[in-house]
Order: C-alpha cells, then structure tokens, then sequence
C-alpha cells in the first residue's frame, strides 16, 4: 500500500468514527451510525473529486472505502458508551483526520492540475468538508464555530505538503512534513485554545449619518 493510499484510508476510517461517534451522541439506532460514518468519511473525498472532475468518485472506482466505513461504524456502535467523553475523543480524532485528508487533498490536487494554489484549496475541502458534514446531519455545533483554529490548520499543513512536493521533497518526507504541522497546529488549538483575535462589532452609524 503506498503513502496516498494509507493516508486515504486513515482519513476515511478516522472521519467515519467521528460520524459514528455523533450518532452515538444523538442516541441513533445502527442506521443511523452506519449513514453518519459512511457521510463524514467519504463526504470530503466525494467533494474533492467531484471538484477535480475526477468521477467516478473514489470509493464508486474501490467500494472497500465503504466497508471501512461500515467497519467503524459497527466497532463504535458497540464500544462508544465505553468511552467517558466523546465529543472530546471526536474532537482529536477529527484533528487526526484533517491532518492525513489535507495531505492526501492537496497530493490529488496537485497531481491532477499541477497548481500548487489548486492543491491547497483541494487539500482543505477535503479536509473540512466532511466534518462540516458530519455536524450538518447530526445538528451539532459546527466544528467551524468553535473559537479554536480549525481551517488554518488544514490550510497550514497543505501548504507545507505542497510547498515540499514542489521542491523537491520525497512523498514521505512531504506528507510528514504536511500532517505534523496540520496536526500540531490543531492539536495545539484543542489543548492550549490557540486562536486568531475575533471581529468587534461597532455600533452602526445612524442612515442620516451616511447620506
């Protein structure tokens, strides 16, 4: 199995138990595991693709995705009221996703077009899109209004992985570098609450005021 390849599966199989996990929040029956953890996992892949023009999408081409979602959402339908705090654990576990999925995003992206600027854009679709998803369906906040940086690390580790394979770096040190600066970022965010200075609403000028 190459470097993509495993990335690919690990982002599919981490964003898919994030998807069970919500469901075991929501109290969902296994339907409802298995729905979520099939959306959250391949949603940012489908999206990606989809995009690239790449159709049919990756798991219709290698349906084993959907077994691996399948896999996961069983394992944590039987296992997850083991677990004391699982938002916490969906929490990292989405960090661990967006880490490997922005790195394999932006390796499909700049394979595909050659565009370093095209790979970073995939690299964070891919990375977001499906966890936006997963908060969609299962009506929890959205992990893109938490106050934590979120986008900045998927942005911050395809970059690294884009800048490197351009350069010169061999895919594994590119990923590396990719996925530990996507991951220490994020993790940084959820253990040490890093974020950028929020908007300060002022108060609005009377319309007289502006005529």
């Amino acid at each position: 199995m190459s470097i993509l390849e495993l990335l690919d599966y690990t982002g599919v199989a981490v964003f898919a138990a994030t998807g069970a996990l919500s469901a075991s929040r929501k109290q969902l029956d296994i339907i409802g595991f298995l729905f979520l953890a099939a959306a959250t996992g391949i949603g940012g892949g489908t999206f990606r693709d989809v995009i690239l023009g790449a159709t049919p999408v990756f798991w219709v081409v290698n349906p084993t995705y959907l077994i691996v979602c399948i896999t996961v959402a069983l394992v944590v339908f039987v296992l997850a009221h083991r677990i004391e705090s699982r938002y916490r654990l969906l929490l990292w576990l989405d960090a661990m996703g967006v880490s490997a999925y922005c790195v394999m995003g932006a390796a499909k992206g700049l394979a595909a077009t050659g565009s370093p600027t095209v790979a970073i854009t995939t690299g964070v679709l891919t990375a977001s899109f499906g966890g936006i998803l997963r908060d969609v369906l299962a009506g929890e906040p959205s992990v893109l209004l938490r106050p934590e940086v979120y986008i900045t690390a998927a942005l911050i580790g395809a970059a690294g992985f884009t800048a490197a394979s351009v350069a010169g770096a061999p895919l594994w040190a590119a990923s590396a570098i990719g996925i530990g600066a996507a991951f220490v970022v994020r993790g940084g965010a959820l253990r040490f609450g890093w974020r950028f200075p929020v908007y300060k609403p002022r108060p609005g000028r009377h319309p007289d005021d502006v005529m």
